[in-house]
């Protein structure tokens, strides 16, 4: 029987959320955290607006009530 592989681990680019292996990513180093994306498209998209515009899921201040 052959060993089963290992799962990939998949993050979401932080721009257009779609789902990429961490391996893949493109890796844009912040003071408190670190933003993946999915190529130098969305990095380069990202790079050009400021950055208090872009909502990121783990920090989204809206309120779901």
């Amino acid at each position: 029987m052959a060993p089963k592989p290992e799962p990939v681990e998949q993050i979401a680019c932080a721009l257009c959320m779609k789902e990429i292996p961490r391996s893949e990513a493109t890796v844009a180093e912040a003071t408190d955290y670190l933003l993946y994306f999915c190529g130098l498209d969305c990095y380069d998209i990202w790079q050009k607006v400021p950055h208090e515009d872009i909502a990121l899921p783990a920090q989204s201040t809206h309120s779901t009530q």
